[in-house]
């Protein structure tokens, strides 16, 4: 067959060989996948100071930050936190991994090691530190070490004030270059 007559036969039938394809039951897809640049925003080498009634008290830095508008969160990747007491002067300085922001509530969490490293040459390591800006409190679940130029301290967890001068730690121990003594805390 040729012409018209023959080319829609061929069409019929390729229509056909569709139609019994879909058909069959074949593999399905066993769930959706989401997609990871789903951030409302998504920037890159950012620079961001935080303040309270006009006061500067943190200066957060992160290679790339990813905005989501319906949680209110920012995920922020390689982040550096630096905060100021009420006079502009440096306290601490924050490194992690990544990181957690709730702009509603402006609570942070650092994921992935944590380091925080004062002027005086305190320094604080864990896997995960939290702050609750509604409590006003720094708290980690996880193991950490806290050493000064004389003192070493470590722990499963803590819970504190950000100035830590009111520390609670789990599971205290001291090290080799003596125990820091906190109020309140039984020897292991």
């Amino acid at each position: 067959m040729t012409g018209r007559h023959g080319l829609s036969i061929l069409v019929l039938g390729s229509l056909a060989l569709v139609a019994a394809g879909c058909g069959e039951a074949g593999v399905r897809p066993t769930g959706t996948m989401q997609a990871a640049d789903t951030a409302d925003q998504v920037l890159d080498s950012v620079s961001h100071y935080i303040t309270d009634d006009g006061i500067r008290r943190s200066l957060v830095k992160a290679d790339t930050a990813y905005f989501y508008d319906a949680t209110q969160t920012a995920e922020l990747v390689n982040i550096t936190v630096t905060f100021y007491d009420d006079n502009g002067k440096e306290t601490s300085t924050l490194t992690a991994n990544e990181g957690t922001y709730r702009w509603q509530t402006g609570s942070m969490e650092a994921r992935g090691n944590v380091v925080v490293v004062s002027p005086d040459g305190e320094r604080l390591e864990t896997s995960v530190l939290r702050y609750d800006e509604p409590t006003h409190s720094i708290t980690t679940d996880q193991r950490f070490t806290y050493t000064t130029p004389d003192e070493y301290l470590e722990g499963n967890g803590f819970r504190s004030d950000p100035d830590f001068l009111n520390v609670v730690t789990d599971q205290p121990r001291g090290g080799e270059r003596g125990v820091i003594d906190l109020p309140g805390q039984a020897e292991p």
